[in-house]
């Protein structure tokens, strides 16, 4: 679908929280409030090729478990979706498969929740065979249980936002080619997997430190990667521009080597179909030395984003990864002192290239101090688990066998060798 030239389609935007928080079923210090969570919303329907016609916000003590926002508010959608002559309700929750096909029945046009919008939005943006293969085992994922007694509904729904990707197919005919779909698509990714896994320790074999950009979507990642590598990459003023990592070596002040890394941006409420399928590229951040949180300090709700991101990486099991908080777009706040000085953080325009040597001086300060020596080592042939490991971290040299032991000099971080030392010679 080309949203661009496109005729948009008319969406309903339909927000609920709870009463005894005020802030959507996910309340804490920094979450959205509803009416946040709800531009939000807004901006990822635009992104999908949405035109908001119309929004309704609703606070309930509980969620109603037959329509999620209660017989009432659903008449009130009835009236709203004739009154605009809306195509599409988007919920800012994610609905059960029995709620979404109660409302539908209701209200008489398609209704899809947050999940699935996000999920078409990806389809829309992967480029790579790997970025496609994620998506569709995201979406099928996701669909496979909404699928039971709506394959009438399904045809009568037609096209357009939440329906990219394998929504487009009658695959909701026959259950079983889903399910022998996804396990193809779990064998491919599988191998992917094993793919990156392949280039990551071809890696580490020469030991170069890998930095990673993480951050919430729209931060400003890939504008910082172009500033840092003077790259090219796709960069723009949208939603998720990148879905697959990419990777350049930048030189530090110090003269030392590092890979960067940018990765998929996060977003409130991250789909769990979305982190189980980006597994693959998730690892990348998880084989990161050094992470570098984008934070966006012009969004009025950068606290709330920046908690949101702090979240994900807690249950990706990243957060013990040391990080450098770098608050970007500070042209756009005005040089307000308070984001100007503050230990431990960085503060630039990756826009327009500024604060990007304070930052590169950051990043070495933060790297562990583990430079590459030269060492002399004698093994013995059962040391053949010192000679893979020197062969992971270090650059071989020199090889030989004297008598029956193995004589190697090798190039390695200083913390490899001096767990060997026992084995290291003068000569």
């Amino acid at each position: 679908m080309n949203h661009t030239n496109s005729k948009k389609e008319k969406v309903i935007l339909v927000g609920c929280s709870l009463k005894t928080t005020g802030k959507g079923s996910h309340p804490g210090l920094e979450s959205f409030s509803l009416e946040d969570s709800l531009e939000e919303l807004a901006f990822l329907a635009v992104s999908a090729g949405g035109e908001v016609v119309g929004r309704l916000l609703q606070e309930r003590v509980q969620f109603d478990p037959a329509t999620f926002i209660g017989r009432g508010k659903v008449e009130e959608l009835q009236e709203a979706q004739r009154e605009w002559d809306a195509e599409t309700v988007i919920f800012d929750e994610n609905l059960s498969p029995a709620q979404q096909r109660n409302i539908e029945r209701a209200v008489g046009c398609k209704v899809i929740d947050r999940t699935q919008l996000i999920l078409d939005i990806f389809a829309h943006r992967a480029r790579t065979r790997e970025g496609k293969l994620q998506v569709e085992l995201a979406q099928l994922n996701y669909l496979l249980p909404r699928l039971a007694g709506r394959g009438v509904e399904l045809s009568r729904l037609g096209a357009g936002i939440g329906t990219r990707g394998p929504g487009e197919t009658k695959l909701e005919t026959d259950q079983r080619k889903i399910h022998k779909r996804i396990h193809k698509l779990r064998q491919e990714l599988e191998r992917v997997r094993s793919h990156r896994h392949l280039h990551r320790a071809f890696r580490t074999s020469i030991p170069v430190p890998i930095i990673s950009l993480v951050g919430y979507t729209n931060a400003g990642k890939s504008t910082l990667f172009n500033a840092v590598t003077h790259e090219e990459a796709y960069a723009s003023n949208q939603l998720f521009a990148t879905l697959d990592p990419l990777l350049r070596r930048i030189k530090l002040p110090s003269n030392r080597e590092v890979i960067l890394s940018d990765t998929v941006g996060f977003i409130n409420k991250l789909p769990t179909t979305l982190v189980s399928a980006f597994r693959a590229t998730l690892e990348e951040i998880g084989g990161a030395d050094l992470l570098l949180h984008v934070i966006d300090v012009s969004s009025p709700h950068y606290k709330q984003q920046r908690h949101s991101v702090l979240k994900v990486l807690e249950e990706l099991q990243f957060s013990s990864k040391t990080i450098i908080e770098v608050y970007n777009k500070i042209d756009l706040v005005g040089g307000n002192s308070k984001f100007l000085s503050k230990d431990g953080l960085v503060y630039l325009s990756a826009l327009q290239k500024t604060g990007i040597p304070t930052l590169l001086k950051k990043i070495d300060e933060f790297l562990p101090d583990d430079p590459l020596v030269k060492a002399k080592l004698l093994l013995s042939q059962k040391n053949g688990a010192i000679l893979s490991k020197l062969y992971a971290k270090g650059k071989l040299i020199r090889k030989s066998y004297v008598e029956d032991r193995i004589y190697v000099e090798v190039e390695a971080p200083r913390s490899v060798i001096s767990k060997l030392k026992d084995y290291c010679i003068k000569a």
